[in-house]
């Protein structure tokens, strides 16, 4: 860890800061894409579209983005609104505490805030599911106050430009990542300037084959002048992934199918198909295979027979009226799949 504490102590020593923010806002006036939250300042759209990218892709989120907007405009409105709704506007973008903890925050900003975000890096930071990144993200695109952001794309950048040879992951890594960030961010100006470091990462520092002729810092950057790019930034190994198995029932009758809230923390208040205890002597009417945090989960679906009375969180739902019920993604492709494979036999 010396020689990366050497790198950022000297850093502000090193690099000709003025130059090189002055490259980054050129290139970002010139080359920056046009995504719908840098049309506004708006600190509520900015923090949607900041919760919606954590763990997505930008063109997933656009028309998930446009849509939240039209039905949700503003705190006020989100606060209003019961959750299965919110989870139901949320549906297809998943890690559902996101939409959970911007409900929650809504409600704390009109509540305690007289329904406008303050503008307090501080106070925002001590909004429900917002953390460091998102404040100084919120802090400096609505309001262009000088704080730091290291985010995934960020963190590609500094890494390459200080040629950091520590785990980006590790908490010696992140330490270096922003105090790097600190160095940089300017007073006047943070929004470009974090916007330039964001949108760098993305288009030109890539993952695997930075595009490092067509990076207008390169004459700063470390990682260049020593040839590591490529191999940087370094990570953690990863744990290896457990392998979980989950039974579900499908149960129908009279177009419509059974389905189960979820109460636990993982998916609260989406539905999905009812768990099995066990899995039957029998043959699976579908098996499908989904990903979760360190796990390969392997959903086995069979068909059983209804049984009454109704347990407690369990409801009947018609089939023509699923698209609009908040279900689990995993659970939503294989009601359609089955959905699907009806048809055709039908047919």
């Amino acid at each position: 860890m010396r020689r990366d504490t050497a790198a950022i102590r000297s850093l502000s020593l090193r690099l000709s800061l003025h130059p090189l923010r002055r490259a980054l806002a050129a290139w970002f006036r010139r080359a920056a894409r046009d995504l719908p939250w840098r049309r506004t300042r708006d600190p509520y759209a900015i923090l949607v579209s900041e919760i919606m990218l954590q763990q997505t892709q930008v063109a997933t989120v656009i028309p998930f983005y446009a849509r939240w907007l039209a039905r949700f405009p503003d705190f006020a409105t989100l606060a209003a609104a019961e959750e299965s709704d919110v989870l139901a506007v949320w549906q297809g973008l998943g890690y559902y505490s996101r939409a959970r903890n911007l409900h929650r925050a809504a409600k704390t900003v009109v509540n305690s805030h007289d329904c406008a975000m303050p503008r307090d890096p501080a106070l925002i930071r001590a909004l429900p599911g917002i953390g460091r990144y998102t404040a100084g993200a919120v802090a400096s695109f609505a309001f262009d106050l000088p704080e730091p952001i290291v985010d995934a794309n960020v963190a590609r950048v500094l890494a390459r430009l200080l040629d950091l040879h520590t785990p980006i992951d590790s908490t010696a890594g992140q330490s270096a990542l922003w105090a790097a960030a600190t160095v940089l961010v300017p007073e006047k100006g943070a929004r470009i300037c974090n916007g330039a470091l964001m949108e760098l990462g993305a288009l030109v520092c890539t993952p695997r084959t930075p595009r490092c002729d067509k990076c207008p810092i390169r004459s700063h950057c470390a990682a260049f002048a020593n040839g590591t790019a490529a191999s940087l930034p370094r990570k953690k190994p990863r744990p290896k992934q457990a392998e979980l198995a989950e039974h579900c029932a499908w149960t129908i009758s009279r177009g419509r199918v059974l389905l189960e809230q979820q109460t636990g923390a993982r998916w609260r208040g989406l539905w999905k198909l009812p768990a099995l205890p066990t899995a039957p002597h029998t043959t699976p009417l579908l098996t499908l295979e989904y990903p979760f945090t360190h796990h390969r989960v392997t959903l086995s679906v069979f068909a059983q027979p209804a049984r009454s009375p109704l347990r407690e969180h369990f409801a009947w739902h018609p089939l023509a009226s699923l698209p609009g019920v908040p279900l689990t993604a995993p659970h939503r492709r294989a009601i359609e799949n089955l959905r699907s494979r009806a048809c055709q036999s039908a047919g």
